[in-house]
C-alpha cells in the first residue's frame, strides 16, 4: 500500500541520506521519457522540506534540461537495495541553474561541486510516495565509479566549453541552454 504526503518528513530524509543511487524520470508532450540514473549519492540535497535539487555533470545527453524546461514535471525515486526495503518517489516541478546563472553561487554552496558540473536541478516537492519495495533485490554497493569524474579531470577545459556549448538540443529537438564555464570540482 502505497502512502503520499505533500512533504518531507524526517523519516523520508533519513532514508534519501543512506541511498547511494537514484533515479530521475522526465516527460516533455511528443518527447521520448527520460529515465536517468544517477551515483556520487552525495550529489543530492535535501534543502527543506519542500525543496530538493542535485549536481548534475555533463554526459551523453541533457534531456533533463530539455524537459523540464519544456514541462517542468520530474520524479525522483529513491530504493533500498538492503533489508529494510522501501522505494520513496519525490513528485514535483523542477528547473536547471546553470553557472551563469545569479542563483548559483548561494545553491552550489550546498554541494560539493564535482569535475564537470553543469548545473543543478531544483525541484519544488509537490507530493512524495513511499511503498513497500518488496519486489525490490538485495544487492550491496561495492563502490562509486570514477569513470566521469576522471573523463572531466583530464578534459581540455577549452574543448569541454566549446563542446557543451555545442549542446543546445535534445535528442528530441527541444532546446536547452549551455553552461558557459567549466567547474573543476571546488565548492563555488
Amino acid at each position: 500500500m502505497a502512502d503520499f504526503t505533500d512533504t518531507l518528513t524526517e523519516k523520508h530524509i533519513a532514508f534519501i541520506e543512506k541511498q547511494p543511487v537514484y533515479f530521475t524520470a522526465t516527460a516533455a508532450a511528443d518527447a521520448r521519457i527520460n529515465l536517468s540514473p544517477k551515483g556520487y549519492a552525495d550529489s543530492f540535497r535535501v534543502l527543506s522540506a519542500t525543496q530538493v535539487a542535485y549536481l548534475d555533470l555533463a554526459g551523453s545527453g541533457n534531456e533533463t534540461h530539455a524537459h523540464l524546461a519544456a514541462d517542468g514535471r520530474i520524479t525522483i525515486m529513491f530504493c533500498a537495495f538492503d533489508r529494510s526495503a522501501l522505494i520513496l518517489r519525490i513528485y514535483g516541478r523542477g528547473r536547471p541553474v546553470l553557472p551563469q546563472d545569479g542563483e548559483w553561487s548561494a545553491l552550489a554552496a550546498h554541494f560539493t561541486l564535482l569535475p564537470g558540473t553543469r548545473q543543478i536541478f531544483v525541484i519544488d516537492v509537490e507530493s512524495v510516495q513511499t511503498s513497500c519495495g518488496w519486489g525490490v533485490p538485495m544487492m550491496e554497493l561495492q563502490h562509486e565509479r570514477d569513470t566521469l569524474q576522471k573523463y572531466h579531470r583530464q578534459a581540455d577545459r577549452a574543448l569541454w566549453v566549446e563542446k557543451t556549448q555545442g549542446r543546445t538540443k535534445s535528442i528530441d529537438g527541444l532546446p536547452t541552454r549551455a553552461t558557459d564555464r567549466f567547474i573543476e570540482g571546488e565548492t563555488a
